[in-house]
């Protein structure tokens, strides 16, 4: 038991120190398209990683399996249309951040002209791991443990804080969720997939964002149905607020192991399924019953499902700031550590 606790506060500990690491300054380069034919064999099946509405990404392996990475390829439903917005989009964001350890890595883009279309491939590092959605959902997998989860959670939320801090204006990401966040070798996770990102016009979270696109374009309102905030209904309404919406939700996820959306169970949505449970006192009902709550989790969870809730208050005014968010989970992970130091002490 004393093994058990003492490396249960060795892993708070490291989360702790991982989530001070400082940023450096990320390198864009421009790729050969022949480069990256080569390296995913022709945008081969067989390379093929990941697809969502807006791209396919693919694995290529550069300098004869030196460097492995993730390439990502504009769908064809968006090629059909001639519509390269969400692409350029995203690589206009990616460009002028600097590197994070939150953040995927963006190492630089290729641009292909043919008589037919024009293409850019968005040229991202290569996590191994898979997503979060996988981890908790996908069967067979191993079943996270709870430091695991509260260390995921901090991870996202200072991935989340880098972007809503970013200067001169704020980031709003519009697509938080478990099939965007992913794992590098070490199991530390990252957020991924800027196509739908916006820069906001000033500092004031209600302002409008600053592009010039067409509604119907980059700017209309987006996300994910599950995640997405229910306030956000047009452009002028965009704020980081909405961010932290679909934070909670996937704080809920994280916790509980359900699915945003679960048209299987009743009620489908997890944010009435789970603020229910803790306006009834039984907030620890939320958690997955696979994997027990030792004593000494209790308070972080509590903590953990008590921001969720503030995070998807109806009310955009009364939603915490991802800054305040991740203040309280630095010190709730403090306390903690500290709590179980101190029985570990007594204990021996």
């Amino acid at each position: 038991m004393i093994q058990e606790k003492n490396s249960y506060s060795l892993v708070f500990l490291s989360i702790y120190i991982y989530i001070l690491e400082p940023q450096t300054h990320n390198t864009k380069n421009e790729f050969e398209y022949k480069e990256l034919e080569k390296a995913t064999e022709n945008f081969s099946q067989s390379r093929l990683i990941g697809k969502g509405s807006h791209g396919c990404v693919y694995k290529g392996i550069l300098e004869e399996g030196k460097n492995i990475v993730a390439i990502k390829k504009q769908s064809l439903g968006l090629q059909k249309i001639h519509d390269n917005s969400k692409l350029e989009n995203e690589v206009s964001i990616l460009s002028s951040l600097p590197e994070n350890s939150f953040i995927v890595n963006f190492l630089g883009t290729s641009h292909h002209d043919s008589s037919s279309k024009n293409e850019t491939f968005l040229i991202m590092e290569y996590l191994p791991n898979g997503t979060l959605y996988q981890m908790l959902h996908a069967k067979n997998n191993i079943i996270p443990n709870w430091p695991k989860r509260a260390q995921i959670a901090i991870q996202v939320a200072k991935a989340i804080q880098f972007l809503h801090q970013t200067k001169p204006n704020s980031i709003v990401h519009r697509d938080i969720k478990s099939a965007n966040i992913l794992f590098d070798s070490n199991w530390n996770a990252k957020l991924a997939d800027l196509g739908l990102a916006l820069r906001m016009k000033n500092d004031d979270q209600d302002e409008s964002p600053s592009y010039s696109y067409s509604y119907n374009s980059v700017t209309r309102p987006a996300g994910t149905i599950g995640y997405l905030d229910p306030d956000y209904t047009k452009p002028s309404k965009l704020s980081t607020k909405n961010d932290v919406f679909s934070f909670g939700v996937l704080l809920f996820e994280i916790m509980s192991s359900r699915k945003a959306i679960d048209v299987s169970k009743s009620p489908v949505s997890i944010v009435d399924w789970a603020t229910k449970l803790i306006k009834e006192g039984q907030s620890l009902e939320i958690c997955d019953k696979r994997m027990h709550v030792p004593w000494y989790m209790e308070a972080t969870i509590k903590n953990m499902l008590s921001i969720a809730t503030r995070c998807v208050s109806p009310k955009k005014i009364t939603r915490p700031t991802i800054e305040e968010i991740v203040m309280e989970m630095e010190n709730v992970i403090i306390d903690t550590t500290n709590n179980v130091t101190k029985t570990c002490k007594v204990t021996e």
